[in-house]
């Protein structure tokens, strides 16, 4: 295997780029918030599928695990040639819980963690993010990757602050995030938690004149008698039943230094400065690390997108600058972006091109000149057929991405019906959001598919038909009858429809139409980060 590669993007099955491109004891950090339909009915997942032979995949924004030749494979292939312990609980869970989609969803997930462990280094972690559907299944199967003894704690996030009313039930509030180490010795760095305003104002209202500097007076005795000691000119006894915290020689430079203060004759008192107060230790419940709402500006509109604050905290719980981070199920990138901004190496992992899209964007948005590679995207013609023939969905994403066009989603109706995607920019003083909507085609393609778009597109600025295929004279001709769409904003007239190959954009080929710039509104564009140790969450 060649050398590990860092700061990449693998497109594909996260268990086969684990076997093929990351090695034995390489990585120091994993993090994985692996998809699951917790939104359907809990009863429902635990029903038999009667036999139907579905591919358990996974799609953007929609978690779909199903029991089928996949899943059946894996499991005899996790109960014959996997670990002993691990497929002696395979099959037992097998037994107990049948064939049925929870089945599927934990015998996809053995196999990708076992290879975790794989590829962790002896002082290396791993954190599971997960919620209540399966997370009592998957500590089970942990135990027995990992071993019990190397379980070092459950935390709970509390995700949702404001509790929906629930009928019949208590309201749900939290993920599950489970933390194993590999071996007993292990990088860990406490977290602390920084005092809040309010408590600041509260317990450090006090300043020092001479320097500005806040603190407060704490009390200088402790249970169990001592004797007495001298506090400058004056010898003073303890409480009866007390003595005083500090040795004799501390208490000297201390009143040197100006830190005890008598707020009556016989009673010195500590002062404690705010800037030298180190916060409380962060414990298993997560409360102050809030989710991301409808307009925080880190919000990218990915179903599942984490808050940043949450990977950067296990991220320096667990990890040092230069160390590796790995994310296979990455989705948005949210572990990746916290990782480049902690000075750590990562390798990102998915399994369909939107995310790598919205990865990709993200990035380059974060962290202006940023470097890192794409593994497993369409380099060439050849490879783009292949894609397309594999999965048209997948390329028609891939194709998207090109021009940094969002996709529509599947199920599109009305005016939008026959649209793919779409690039939404604004051009004009008035501020309103425009749209060039795009086709895009992996098979034959003719005139007819032009009219159509020219159709769809008669009230949108521009139409881009993207094609596999080169496209014919008659559609060359069909899409220069369209004529032009006039910017104000720029005073520059854009062909209305545009015929662009994927060997064109492959070869760099771009839309032309109004820059897009800040103005641009395609994807929601992720706020520049700072590529330093950021501050914790205020919480006391």
């Amino acid at each position: 295997m060649d050398t590990l590669k860092t700061n990449v993007l693998y497109y594909g099955d996260n268990l086969e780029i684990l076997r093929k491109y990351i090695s034995d004891n390489s990585i120091d950090l994993v993090y994985l918030d692996p998809p699951f339909n917790s939104k359907k009915d809990y009863n429902i997942l635990f029903k038999e599928n009667g036999g139907v032979e579905s591919e358990a995949q996974i799609k953007a924004f929609t978690d779909t695990w199903e029991w089928g030749p996949s899943a059946q494979n894996t499991y005899h292939d996790i109960v014959t040639n996997g670990p002993l312990k691990v497929g002696q609980l395979i099959g037992a869970l097998h037994d107990a819980i049948g064939q049925n989609d929870v089945m599927a969803y934990l015998v996809m997930m053995t196999t990708r963690l076992i290879e975790l462990h794989r590829v962790l280094k002896p002082t290396g972690s791993l954190y599971l993010h997960c919620d209540p559907t399966a997370s009592h299944y998957l500590k089970l199967v942990l135990d027995q990757i990992f071993g019990p003894a190397n379980f070092r704690n459950e935390i709970v996030w509390q995700k949702i602050r404001i509790e929906k009313a629930q009928s019949k039930q208590f309201a749900k509030l939290q993920d599950t995030i489970f933390w194993y180490t590999k071996a007993d010795e292990y990088i860990f760095n406490q977290q602390r938690l920084s005092p809040s305003g309010e408590y600041t104002d509260k317990y450090y209202s006090q300043v020092e004149p001479e320097t500005g500097r806040r603190y407060q007076l704490i009390s200088f005795i402790q249970g169990g008698q001592g004797s007495a000691r001298r506090f400058g000119d004056r010898l003073l006894e303890p409480p009866q039943g007390k003595h005083w915290i500090w040795s004799q020689e501390r208490i000297d430079k201390a009143m040197q230094e100006g830190l005890l203060v008598f707020t009556d004759p016989n009673k010195p008192r500590l002062k404690r400065y705010l800037d030298e107060h180190e916060g409380r230790n962060v414990g298993t419940i997560w409360s102050d690390i809030f989710p991301i709402n409808a307009v925080a500006k880190e919000r990218l509109g990915y179903e599942t997108q984490k808050p940043l604050a949450l990977l950067e905290r296990i991220i320096k719980a667990s990890s040092n600058e230069g160390d590796v981070v790995l994310d296979p199920f990455c989705g948005c990138g949210t572990a990746l972006v916290a990782a480049q901004k902690l000075n750590r190496r990562w390798i990102g992992i998915d399994i369909t091109h939107l995310a790598i899209t919205l990865m990709r964007n993200r990035l380059r948005d974060s962290f202006p000149g940023i470097q890192f590679e794409v593994i497993g995207e369409p380099v060439d013609l050849a490879s783009a057929k292949a894609l397309a023939r594999q999965d048209r969905y997948q390329f028609q994403w891939w194709a998207l991405g090109l021009i940094k066009a969002r996709p529509l989603g599947e199920k599109k109706k009305g005016a939008d019906k026959g649209i793919d995607g779409v690039i939404q920019f604004i051009d004009d003083p008035s501020g309103k959001a425009k749209r060039a909507v795009v086709q895009v085609k992996s098979g034959h393609v003719g005139v007819n598919a032009v009219r159509e778009l020219k159709a769809v597109a008669a009230h949108d600025a521009l139409g881009i038909f993207i094609t596999l295929e080169p496209p014919t004279g008659p559609m060359q001709t069909e899409a220069v009858s369209a004529g032009f769409y006039h910017s104000p904003g720029w005073n520059k007239d854009y062909p209305k429809i545009q015929i662009l190959t994927i060997e064109e954009l492959l070869h760099s080929k771009a839309v032309d139409m109004p820059p897009q710039t800040q103005t641009n509104v395609t994807f929601a564009k992720a706020p520049k980060v700072s590529q330093k140790e950021g501050e914790q969450l205020s919480m006391e």
